[in-house]
This record gives structure tokens, C-alpha cells and sequence, in this order.
């Protein structure tokens, strides 16, 4: 599966349903039945999300019999962390940049 772009990913995690689905995926794998039953949301609303939260690489599914296990992607989510901890890096130069610069005049 290609690398996904972060924007794509911070786009799948900026709904509220989704981040919940994620959230109980990181406990334990689960079917969209089973997180359909534990989460306020449609089964129906669960396929979509689960399908957005794949294609962004946050979750896999896995067959097991006539069911499909989903489970958070471990790998792509360390990804995401380690952007963001640049993110935070540059931002806490800057910053120690400008309190710097505030301190000198």
C-alpha cells in the first residue's frame, strides 16, 4: 500500500465518529457489527467510516471466516506521530527564538 500523505490522514481522523472507531480499535480488533453495537452509529455508518479510516491506512481489516476483523494500523499511526513530533520541534524553536528575542529588548 503506497505511504499516505498526513493531510489525507488528519482529514479521515477530523470526524468524531471516526476517531471513536479508531479509539476502540486500538483496545482490540472488532467487526463493524460488534462496533456497531458499542458505539452509537449506524451499522451502515460504520462501513463508511471504517472504509475512510483504511484507505487512510489507520486501520486493517482482516477476514476471519464470513467475518471482517478491523484493528488500528500500529505502523501508520507511529508514522503520524513522528510528523507531528517535528512539527512540535520546529515550533518549540521558534518559540524559544522569539523569548529570546523578547528577553534582549
Amino acid at each position: 500500500m503506497p505511504e499516505v500523505a498526513p493531510v489525507e490522514i488528519f482529514g479521515a481522523l477530523a470526524d468524531e465518529s471516526r476517531w471513536q472507531i479508531l479509539v476502540r480499535l486500538g483496545t482490540e480488533p472488532a467487526s463493524a457489527s460488534t462496533l456497531a453495537t458499542e458505539l452509537p452509529i449506524s451499522r451502515q455508518a460504520i462501513a463508511k467510516h471504517l472504509k475512510i479510516l483504511t484507505d487512510a491506512g489507520l486501520v486493517t481489516a482482516t477476514r476471519a471466516g464470513r467475518e471482517i476483523r478491523y484493528e488500528a494500523a500500529g505502523s501508520e499511526l507511529s508514522r503520524l506521530a513522528r510528523h507531528l513530533d517535528t512539527v512540535a520541534r520546529g515550533w518549540d524553536r521558534r518559540l524559544a527564538g522569539i523569548k529570546k528575542a523578547a528577553e534582549r529588548d
